[in-house]
């Protein structure tokens, strides 16, 4: 399913629309600290100029595949000529000049990694009539042949009421069931003025949910989130809401289901800029390519843990994420859960065995391919090194549990894996309840400990057939001897 959402992502027409900036990043070196203030001194060697805001989620959507148009405007100075030469170098047009006002702009001083300053230009001044004209003109042009549109709407003064009455007018062909109506999606600092609108998803932070829901204090977010789960649904307006946990993932909300978590990969608050665009590029992009919402945020979280690896306002391309979203080699029990439970939704057969696979031989990868095709879903369970200690005496394990488990991810008819150290799979079997149990070897299905457990659960299970003279001890015991 993953694959193939992500081989449509080049048949989709995405318009952004929304306030653009210039992220600068002025890299430099420091010796001393300044005599008329207690600032370092910093020797400028780089800058570095990247499409900032509503710029920064077209580069991704390109970036992933994406035929992408940008409505937004710029002033006419140099930081708005850096701006459109860069989308223009990807394609990416549509920017409206408006020589009285000027482009917002972000620069941030760094040395050695750390940034010491930031300071900011921005345009208070209202979007003249003429251009909020020109943008509605465009906007309806675009919107034609778009399949998604994403609303970037940070207050900078493009997403004014007029533009956002069209937006809604759109949003509104989609939700009556017009051929051809894009999807929307808003990514604003304020959902509460998109709430008519009724889009398709919102992307608000957790503060701005905390604000919407003119609640107060201190909380443990992804607890009082998902307590509230119904009454963001409706007070946002949208079909989907995705409350992001500043650099702890995310929850997806919708009517009827209990909020779907997503996981974030920890990083220095540096790293983490223009994560928050990537995310919404990712998770547009593949809700307009056929994903369900719970996949799109799965997605999405992947697409965004490859930019908080990399400095600056960083992208994340189409074979970044094929490589993000690679299974783990091993997955602690809470992730495998989670995956488990969308697989389940999305009506998959789970298969469960386990084992030590020590040395992987002919036996176990015929068990291992006749498991798989009892299901859709084949999850396995290996022993840590304590626990095959246990089962099967001193020297062993030969391989180390983490070199077990590479061997193991490289089958293809693997798609999860998890460890566990006691002696019996019970408490994983309560956690994964497989549709099918499976072993391998000269067992009576009777005779396992844990049949009784796995057929309580509602599953059925299978001994699978033995492949004589093969197996671990053997192999062992000849190359000892």
């Amino acid at each position: 399913m993953t694959e193939e959402t992500l081989n449509r992502f080049g048949e989709v027409t995405a318009v952004v629309v929304g306030d653009v900036m210039l992220d600068s990043w002025l890299r430099g070196r420091t010796k001393r600290m300044a005599q008329e203030a207690p600032v370092p001194v910093v020797t400028i060697e780089r800058i570095e100029d990247q499409p900032g805001g509503a710029a920064n989620t077209a580069v991704n959507l390109a970036a992933l595949g994406a035929r992408v148009h940008m409505v937004g405007v710029t002033g006419a100075d140099p930081a708005g000529a850096t701006l459109n030469a860069t989308l223009g170098r990807l394609d990416i047009e549509g920017l409206v000049i408006v020589r009285s006002l000027r482009t917002p702009v972000k620069r941030r001083v760094l040395t050695d990694g750390q940034i010491v300053a930031r300071y900011d230009e921005e345009d208070d001044a209202p979007l003249p009539e003429a251009a909020e004209r020109e943008l509605i003109d465009e906007i309806t042009r675009l919107a034609a042949h778009a399949d998604v549109i994403v609303a970037c709407d940070y207050g900078g003064g493009v997403c004014t009421p007029a533009v956002r009455r069209l937006l809604c007018e759109l949003s509104a062909d989609r939700n009556a069931g017009s051929r051809g109506a894009p999807v929307l999606v808003v990514d604003a600092h304020d959902v509460a003025a998109w709430r008519e609108c009724h889009p398709k998803a919102v992307l608000p932070n957790y503060a701005e949910i905390v604000r919407l829901l003119g609640e107060g204090g201190d909380h443990d977010r992804v607890a009082f989130l998902s307590a509230r789960s119904e009454e963001i649904v409706e007070a946002t307006g949208a079909e989907l809401v995705v409350t992001t946990l500043d650099g702890q993932g995310t929850l997806l909300h919708r009517r009827g289901r209990e909020p779907h978590r997503t996981f974030a990969s920890p990083a220095p608050d540096t790293m983490s800029i223009g994560a928050g665009d990537t995310f919404t590029a990712a998770f547009s992009l593949s809700l307009a390519a056929g994903a369900g919402p719970e996949r799109a945020a799965d997605i999405a979280q992947a697409a965004a843990s490859v930019v908080v690896r990399r400095p600056g306002t960083a992208v994340c391309t189409r074979e970044d994420l094929v490589q993000a979203l690679r299974p783990d080699v091993a997955l602690p029990p809470g992730r495998l859960a989670a995956c488990l439970e969308r697989d389940r939704a999305e009506g998959r057969r789970v298969v469960f065995t386990n084992g030590c696979f020590d040395v992987l031989h002919r036996g176990h990868v015929a068990c291992l391919e006749e498991a798989a095709r009892l299901g859709d879903v084949l999850v396995v369970a290996v022993n840590g090194d304590a626990g095959v200690a246990r089962l099967k005496g001193p020297g062993r394990p030969i391989n180390r549990c983490e070199d077990r488990v590479a061997v193991l991810a490289a089958m293809g008819c693997v798609d999860y894996i998890t460890v566990f150290d006691e002696d019996s799979p019970v408490e994983l079997l309560r956690m994964v309840r497989p549709d099918v149990y499976v072993k391998g070897g000269d067992y009576h299905p009777d005779l396992l400990p844990e049949a009784d457990l796995v057929r309580e659960l509602g599953g059925e299970v299978r001994v699978l057939g033995y492949v004589p003279d093969r197996s671990t001890t053997a192999i062992v015991n000849r190359i000892r001897g």
